[in-house]
């Protein structure tokens, strides 16, 4: 096996790692169960993650569990701090207030309460266009070309490869991304013509660091089709239940109109709120083979009701 190929088993492994964490982060995980997951020794599995991640596993965990507690101490009212501390794997309520004030300097009370009071105009202030977040808002940005529907989706396997970082690097490294998941893919025999090409972004821009964001870019597995992690390709599921749609016909330079508009302008008059799961996109088109060099893509928003 050459050094890249090493290299690349190495962090594909880890990749499966954050997979089985994000899964399991409502409970303590020993690092027993992680390390046999990645398929490594335990007595080296924390120098091995720390190594690929740059960051200690303990760190690493307690910052994606922080993290999505952040989300849902903004985003679901509905959640009262007991209901947040299970959530997030924590025994009581006590001992969550205590981790989160450790982490941020502020309990999760007072978080909450100067986030309700200071961010009432930003649910979501997208990342994936930057430049999105200095325009003034408008109502319908996009006249007739989006919709928004409520579609149930069944839960399915997907392969995919993982950039970590900056938007701006990925954009930068798409291409040869792309080229990676269509191969392997390709070497698998997994490539119908009915594949979803998607794109999951599995931290919230609002709280994390620009630095260590995670993006999986995907392709559906059809039905009687079987995947493996083989080929560079890793394999997980793509989490069912109900999403909100956005169908969106745009040009490159409004997607993070079209992520605003679902957040701010949709979500708030729904009835829903959002789902602790990943947003993602679905690319139904070559932009490069359009008359007008638009982007057909639907924004998948994971939602529940407001009120059960």
């Amino acid at each position: 096996m050459s050094n890249q190929s090493c290299k690349e088993e190495y962090i594909h492994r880890i990749h499966t790692v954050q997979d089985y964490i994000d899964q399991n982060i409502g409970r303590n995980i020993p690092i027993e169960e992680l390390a046999d997951v990645a398929g490594f020794s335990k007595f080296h599995f924390s120098r091995i993650f720390s190594g690929v991640l740059r960051e200690p596993l303990a760190h690493y965990v307690n910052r994606i569990r922080m993290e999505k507690a952040l989300f849902l101490l903004a985003h679901r009212q509905d959640f009262n701090m007991t209901d947040i501390a299970y959530e997030m794997g924590f025994t009581d309520s006590a001992i969550f207030s205590r981790a989160f004030r450790n982490y941020y300097g502020v309990t999760p009370t007072e978080y909450r309460r100067d986030y309700s009071k200071n961010c009432k105009e930003s649910i979501f202030i997208s990342e994936y266009n930057k430049h999105a977040a200095e325009k003034k808002w408008e109502d319908n940005p996009f006249a007739g070309n989006s919709r928004i529907t409520i579609e149930s989706l069944e839960e399915q396997k997907i392969v995919y490869v993982r950039h970590m970082g900056t938007y701006e690097s990925l954009a930068r490294e798409y291409g040869g991304l792309m080229q990676r998941l269509f191969t392997g893919a390709g070497m698998q025999q997994l490539l119908t013509g009915e594949n979803w090409i998607l794109a999951i972004y599995h931290d919230n821009p609002e709280f994390g660091a620009a630095e260590q964001f995670r993006t999986s870019l995907c392709l559906t597995i059809p039905k009687g089709l079987q995947a493996k992690d083989a080929e560079g390709l890793g394999v997980m599921q793509l989490q069912g239940g109900l999403y909100a749609v956005g169908h969106f016909y745009i040009p490159q330079e409004q997607f993070g109109d079209a992520w605003d508009y679902m957040y701010r302008e949709w979500l708030l008059n729904s009835g829903y709120v959002p789902r602790n799961s990943y947003p993602f996109e679905v690319y139904r088109n070559n932009p490069s083979e359009d008359a007008n060099h638009m982007i057909a893509v639907d924004i998948y928003v994971p939602i529940e009701p407001i009120f059960s």
